[in-house]
């Protein structure tokens, strides 16, 4: 412990974001050169050191919080880095995108205000790059066997590098043109530069992971190709089947899932193309669903320059204070956050966009066969029934479809060829031990484990990156007997959030 009273000399005081008018004429990233090394250490300071660290259990990847916060508050930002990297592949994917579930789990949190964690854990991972802390970790020797991951996402990367720097010669298929998954394409640059990835893969390829993008496993190589050239397979294929809405209107141009829209443009941002396919530049826009993905596509449909923009939420607004039925430090509280997308669109249109407890009814159209409003109404919140007189439509050309995943998409062969069936939520099913469970009578599941929100359902990146490290070392045990890798959850854990 650096300071038994710095909780109470220093109040919580997050890093500062860019200016929300700055951030909205670019795509950067909204911490970018603003990691204030003494405000960090300053932070970290307030860490209590408890004798039972709660924040470990808020972090699937059980991360040494208090350890690293010591080095971080002392400055010695590479001790910091190694005792973050014990237990996380990639804290600059979660010191940017992950929502913080330690944070609610820290002591502080109970009578004031946290430590800020996630700003410490992004500080960290950034100075390991700046100051050449950050190496590739190529193994000490071969063992002569194989993996195919499939999949590049976090869980598919975080399993990969397990697996290489344990000595087995590790395969990553991709099916898209670019190596990431959702944080490639799905995750806005503003809140992950893909510049963060890049250098992880050129780390990654060091260390002697190959990668194949451009191949769908089950369509474009098959199965028993697969089975017959590597000793194990890791299934890590992401839940990416969007949830649809269902109201008259629905086939109406200019309704999109989210999805189709984030990843258009990304790809502009990775200069595929110099403007998007799908743009809300000149258009009012209505976002429907209010978690995490409706909030990427408005920071992103503000930067194209959206006339306006409604966001809709279902769900009542939550309060600012955690509830009785959420106890600490087991569940991560449903309380009123906003955004950064969110304080941009108040800051640039001057109130939040967000509509609570409400819900689409009806999409209007033009006599081109296009979008051109949202009939929506007000909702019991206890029930979700509509409340008579409430409806009103909004002016739409936009409509964007955020309403989360209802579990895998994979080609008919992989599923087949691999003996994979799916459990009651629609999920790869498997064992504790993240082996997958195939059909009585196929032996096609032996040596196939499966990893991340192809198993767990849709959940955070920091689940995906835990999943993926337990993956790899089940992967391990089965081809050597015995494993070393650390294996921070089972299958059958359930996030708390």
């Amino acid at each position: 412990m650096t300071d038994p009273f710095g909780f109470l000399a220093a109040p919580r005081q997050p890093v500062p974001a860019r200016p929300s008018q700055e951030r909205l004429g670019d795509w950067n990233e909204v911490y970018e050169g603003q990691q204030l090394l003494p405000l960090v250490s300053t932070q970290a300071r307030r860490c209590m050191d408890c004798g039972v660290p709660f924040c470990h259990g808020g972090c699937p990847l059980g991360n040494l919080i208090p350890e690293w916060n010591v080095y971080a508050a002392h400055g010695d930002w590479q001790a910091a880095s190694e005792r973050l990297h014990a237990t996380n592949n990639f804290p600059e994917f979660t010191g940017r995108i992950c929502p913080a579930p330690c944070e609610d789990a820290c002591v502080l949190s109970l009578t004031g205000e946290p430590v800020t964690i996630k700003n410490v854990e992004q500080t960290i991972a950034d100075e390991a790059w700046a100051r050449g802390h950050v190496r590739a970790h190529p193994p000490e020797r071969l063992t002569g066997r194989s993996v195919a991951v499939v999949g590049s996402g976090p869980a598919g990367l975080a399993a990969a590098q397990q697996l290489s720097r344990a000595g087995h010669h590790v395969t990553v298929f991709e099916q898209a043109d670019r190596i990431g998954g959702l944080l490639r394409y799905g995750i806005p640059a503003f809140k992950l530069a893909k510049g963060q990835l890049d250098r992880r893969v050129s780390q990654m390829r060091e260390e002697g992971t190959r990668f194949c993008t451009g191949i769908e496993v089950g369509v474009d190589l098959d199965v028993t190709t697969i089975r017959a050239t590597y000793d194990a397979v890791v299934v890590a294929i992401g839940a990416t089947a969007p949830r649809d809405i269902l109201c008259p209107g629905r086939e109406l141009k200019g309704i999109h899932q989210a999805m189709e829209y984030l990843t258009a443009a990304n790809r502009a941002d990775e200069g595929d193309r110099a403007r998007p396919t799908l743009s809300a530049a000149g258009k009012n826009v209505v976002i429907i669903g209010g978690g995490d993905t409706g909030s990427d596509c408005l920071g992103t449909v503000l930067r194209q320059g959206a006339v306006s923009v409604a966001h809709l939420d279902i769900n009542p607004m939550s309060g600012t204070s955690r509830q009785e039925s959420e106890p600490w430090p087991l569940v991560h509280p449903k309380v009123h956050r906003v955004s950064h997308a969110h304080e941009e669109a108040r800051d640039r249109d001057g109130a939040d966009p967000r509509l609570f407890s409400a819900a689409a009814v009806r999409f209007e159209q033009d006599a081109a066969g296009h979008v051109q409003g949202v009939r929506l109404t007000e909702v019991d919140p206890s029930d979700r029934t509509p409340l008579p007189g409430t409806e009103q439509t909004l002016p739409a050309q936009l409509v964007l479809l955020a309403l989360g995943f209802r579990g895998p998409q994979y080609p008919t062969r992989l599923t087949e060829d691999l003996g994979l069936v799916t459990d009651e939520r629609g999920n790869v099913a498997r064992t504790a031990d993240f082996a997958a469970r195939g059909t009585a009578l196929s032996p096609a599941a032996e040596g196939v484990f499966v990893a991340g929100d192809a198993g767990r359902g849709q959940s955070l990146v920091v689940w995906a990156l835990a999943e993926g490290r337990a993956a790899a070392a089940a992967t391990d045990r089965y081809l050597m007997g015995f494993s070393e890798l650390p294996a921070p959850i089972t299958a059958v854990d359930r996030p708390l959030i």
